[in-house]
């Protein structure tokens, strides 16, 4: 009966809905990845499991730079129990509207593309979490992020986290640019 209960909320959980294009655009505004991220961001977040509990919460001060071709972000975090870590993405615009990056850790290659006010952006990671005994683990986790242009300064981000083709939880950042 246990298992058959918990098949059941996998099953729910497979069925929630998510963003999409096809989605209608709430404004008229234009996200530029190149603009929005280029200089110093503070960002606020956590991570939900499925059944909306938070499990996580931290900063990230990002700092971005746009060459011209390649948008590097190097994300600082810091989490609620004192623990850092630092992420540096390299990005490629590919296309009017597309995008790939990598960045430690992911495997392979990232991919996005920009939409309106929207950015949609897939990747897989093994991401470090924290384990009781301190050993260093990671979990392969595939994140399909959303991301959408509130003000000129102010961007709101939802990612979808998988494991294994299963919907584990998500996260939601809230990113600031600093003047």
């Amino acid at each position: 009966m246990r298992k058959l209960a918990l098949l059941a909320v996998l099953a729910l959980a497979a069925c929630t809905g998510k963003p999409s294009f096809n989605d209608p655009s709430l404004s008229d505004r234009q996200l530029h990845l190149e603009q929005f991220f280029s200089g110093d961001l503070v960002a606020h977040g956590q991570f939900q499991d499925i059944f909306g509990t938070v499990r996580r919460q931290f900063e990230v001060k990002i700092h971005g730079h746009w060459d011209g071709t390649t948008l590097t972000l190097t994300e600082n975090f810091v989490y609620e129990d004192g623990s850092t870590e630092q992420r540096v993405w390299t990005l490629h615009k590919t296309g009017d509207r597309t995008w790939e990056g990598t960045a430690p850790g992911v495997i392979g290659t990232a991919t996005g593309e920009e939409r309106g006010d929207r950015f949609n952006w897939h990747y897989t990671i093994d991401l470090p979490v924290p384990s009781a005994n301190g050993e260093a683990k990671t979990l392969r986790v595939s994140f399909d992020d959303w991301m959408w242009l509130q003000t000129p300064t102010r961007l709101f981000n939802r990612a979808y986290m998988q494991r294994y083709g299963v919907d584990i939880g998500d996260v939601s950042i809230s990113f600031e640019k600093l003047r």
